[in-house]
């Protein structure tokens, strides 16, 4: 799973929450098919997802989406 933001403020924020949450994260480049203002996404594993969502959700962290790769791409999920 990917989570793409609209800027780097929010891409390292995010990543300093979810390293404290003791989720499992990589900062990788976001890919060119998703639109995003920023170049920072954070890969997560899918079995993470609930956690991932909740820790957004209350901290009021300003994303582009979660998405999910599929065989066209990514594909995003709702929140």
């Amino acid at each position: 799973m990917l989570i793409a933001f609209d800027s780097t403020q929010q891409a390292l924020r995010a990543e300093m929450l979810l390293e404290y949450a003791e989720i499992e994260i990589d900062i990788c480049p976001t890919p060119k098919e998703i639109t995003a203002g920023c170049a920072l996404s954070i890969h997560f594993p899918e079995e993470d997802l609930t956690m991932v969502k909740d820790v957004i959700i209350q901290e009021n962290v300003e994303v582009r989406g979660i998405f999910k790769p599929v065989a066209s791409g990514y594909e995003q999920i709702e929140m």
